[in-house]
């Protein structure tokens, strides 16, 4: 019985540590060598759909090969937990004599020899007999033999029975809280040994220690008794019903031109499994995509075969002429099926193929809308390719072959666009109604920021163990470990920006200093009721003055009205303000705004220079508190601050870091928000005023 919901719960291996939990669909982000492959190789080797036998020299831990290699079926390789649906939780707890609730989860295991072993984790029976119940039934042995007067002869035999029995009373008080099998096999044999080989006819004592004995049989009995994963039917049925797990990486791609003779060679040898890895990837993409377009390689080479040269004559030229033409027609056929198929779920163009057979030779050949004139698949974009053939693969045999299969995708769609990757993790959703899917990813555009939750960050621990984990700051600080958590801020900062600039004003300015300075300004000013924009002011950081241009073009919106640009008042400034006033803003100069225009009698002025001196003076003293003579001493207010900070520096031998703008800035908006608008000069909140006050003017649309 196949099942439609068989969903792998969680699942460890022989090469990571610790259970690894997964959802409908699990992201394993991780920088490389983190061991993300090394997770996914033994899930699909618990039970592969096809060519998926545990090799040696690939599956066993080196520190562990040889070891392994003398006892493969002592050492086990994979285990994973399932969730069953309804049905087989019914029949399974049939079966095995359980509870529905204790049936609802099943633990398999497989090592590397092979073999299988089936658990249920959450029943409650243990292996073996209660010791407690063992040692109760011994106190009350030895109570009753102890009340009972034997006869004259039997007292030195009571004596040491007693003695006997108290001492394996004792044995077992503080131990394990069950018996095995082993244990209750040797208690039971060392009780049987006490009975006397001929007791006398009429002894009241030798038939109570009979009665032990007879519950030491029954106790054997209870632990040889197999656990419910071990009782054969059940094993069968849990083996039958488990899903297979298809694992798929990127060097399964097709080619333009097939060479048939090979092709036909091949599919003989998957058959067989003697191919290699690569080359049994792409047999599998080839094998798909002849069954999806319902060909026979074998038949489109025989309808392509030129007349014999000794049987040249009118009657089978016409025999080969009609078996061309019904080639053409087949290969017709099947263009327009992948065709009508393809373009239901690929959104980055409207792709036509069409297939050729030249003699041996097969093609594949693809336009589209923009690019009418056919070109062949290989010279197409790798990510066309790749998304050709992880469609054959999975979306048609998910219909066939990988019916309720767990798809495992090692690093798909890294030749993808970030459009094409965002359509495929939308793709993935989809594809999880039936069947589930773990992925391993470095993209940030592959993961789904508003479920984080699937998210696993693989690193390697300090044993050298691979552990996933959906504590997504786990293992930050151990080297490039914490690089594995970048696509995740990277994929929330695209999902917080998206969401932001849509239906924000957006005010270009030159780095992350000047986004900090003016953010704590505009609140101050709003809290104050000094402005009241009707659209959220946001600050995107250009990047210098180098890449304003690229960054005011990428943010001109949807409307096509450039945002308004601040710059700074100093030399590279003031060429920028040149450059863009000539060209981009050439029809909208007044959007290109400089700090001098709202900083009297100052020259050469930068944001930072929009906070008073000896405010912006006690943030950098609060960060640089090494040197003896403070800033707040040396600062001259009236000049720019940033070339003063750099020369006090310089004075004091201090090496100011990259990026120290920002930092400082952080402390200013820290500071300034906690002070609130009363802490600044009225001047300059006018000049402030006047600054927003452009800002909003400017960016409604004319």
């Amino acid at each position: 019985m196949k099942l439609t919901k068989y969903l792998v719960k969680n699942f460890r291996s022989v090469r990571d540590s610790g259970w690894i939990e997964v959802d409908s669909v699990t992201s394993l982000i991780g920088v490389n060598e983190s061991g993300k492959t090394n997770l996914l190789v033994p899930l699909w080797k618990l039970n592969p759909a096809r060519d998926g036998e545990i090799r040696p020299t690939e599956d066993y831990p080196k520190t562990m090969f040889g070891e392994i290699r003398q006892a493969p079926a002592s050492y086990w390789f994979i285990a994973a937990d399932f969730d069953l649906e309804d049905a087989l939780t019914v029949e399974l707890a049939e079966l095995a004599g359980l509870q529905r609730a204790e049936a609802r989860t099943v633990r398999v295991w497989r090592n590397f020899a092979g073999g299988y072993a089936v658990q249920f984790p959450f029943h409650s029976g243990k292996i073996g007999v209660l010791s407690a119940d063992v040692i109760s039934e011994l106190g009350r042995t030895i109570q009753d033999l102890s009340a009972q007067s034997g006869q004259k002869q039997e007292e030195p035999w009571k004596v040491a029975t007693i003695d006997a029995l108290t001492l394996e009373q004792k044995a077992l008080q503080g131990g394990k809280e069950y018996l095995d099998l082993g244990a209750i096999k040797k208690l039971s044999t060392a009780i049987a040994k006490l009975v006397p080989a001929a007791p006398p006819k009429l002894s009241a004592l030798v038939p109570r220690l009979q009665q032990l004995v007879e519950q030491a049989e029954g106790w054997v009995k209870t632990a040889e008794k197999p656990l419910p994963g071990q009782i054969q039917e059940v094993h069968d049925k849990v083996l039958e019903s488990l899903p297979t797990f298809v694992y798929y990486s990127n060097y399964g791609n097709l080619d333009s031109e097939i060479y048939l003779p090979h092709v036909v060679e091949n599919l003989e040898r998957e058959k067989s499994q003697t191919l290699g890895a690569k080359e049994a990837a792409k047999a599998r993409t080839l094998r798909v995509l002849f069954k999806f377009v319902k060909l026979s390689p074998k038949e489109i080479l025989e309808l392509g075969q030129e007349v014999k040269a000794d049987q040249v004559n009118a009657k089978e030229i016409e025999a080969v002429s009609d078996k061309k033409r019904e080639r053409a027609i087949l290969l017709q056929s099947a263009g327009a099926t992948l065709t009508q198929r393809f373009r239901d779920w690929w959104k980055q163009g409207d792709y036509r193929f069409r297939f050729d057979a030249d003699g041996n030779h097969f093609r594949i050949w693809v336009a589209d809308d923009r690019r009418p004139a056919e070109i062949e698949l290989e010279s197409r974009s790798t990510g066309l390719q790749w998304f050709l053939s992880f469609y054959l693969v999975f979306l048609v045999e998910s219909e066939g072959d990988h019916n309720d299969a767990i798809l495992l995708l090692d690093e798909p769609g890294l030749s993808l666009h970030p459009l094409a990757q965002r359509d495929l993790s939308d793709f993935f959703a989809n594809l999880s109604v039936n069947n589930q899917l773990i992925f391993t990813t470095h993209s940030p555009f592959l993961i789904d920021a508003d479920h984080l939750d699937r998210v696993r960050k693989v690193y390697v621990d300090d044993n050298g163990e691979t552990v996933a984990s959906p504590n997504l700051r786990q293992g930050a600080g151990k080297g490039s470990q914490g690089g594995a958590s970048y696509a995740v801020y990277s994929a929330l900062n695209m999902n917080m920006s998206e969401s932001l600039l849509l239906g924000c004003v957006p005010i270009v300015v030159e780095g992350p200093s000047d986004q900090h300075l003016l953010t704590m300004i505009k609140l101050l000013l709003i809290g104050g009721g000094r402005i009241t924009p009707t659209r959220e002011l946001v600050f995107p950081p250009g990047g210098g003055t180098k890449t304003i241009r690229i960054t005011s073009g990428i943010l001109t919106g949807r409307d096509d009205h450039l945002p308004v640009v601040l710059l700074d008042s100093d030399a590279a400034g003031a060429r920028m303000v040149k450059e863009l006033q000539t060209s981009m803003y050439a029809a909208e100069p007044k959007k290109v705004l400089q700090t001098d225009a709202y900083l009297s009698g100052l020259t050469g002025s930068e944001v930072e220079d929009l906070i008073p001196s000896s405010f912006y003076a006690e943030a950098v003293d609060k960060i640089e508190r090494r040197p003896d003579v403070l800033f707040a001493d040396t600062v001259a207010a009236g000049a720019p601050i940033v070339p003063q900070v750099e020369a006090w520096a310089k004075a004091h031998g201090i090496q100011m870091i990259d990026g120290w703008k920002v930092d400082v800035a952080r402390r200013v908006k820290q500071l300034g928000l906690t002070r609130g608008l009363a802490a600044f000069d009225s001047v300059l909140v006018a000049s402030w005023v006047k600054l927003f006050s452009e800002f909003i003017e400017l960016s409604e649309p004319k």
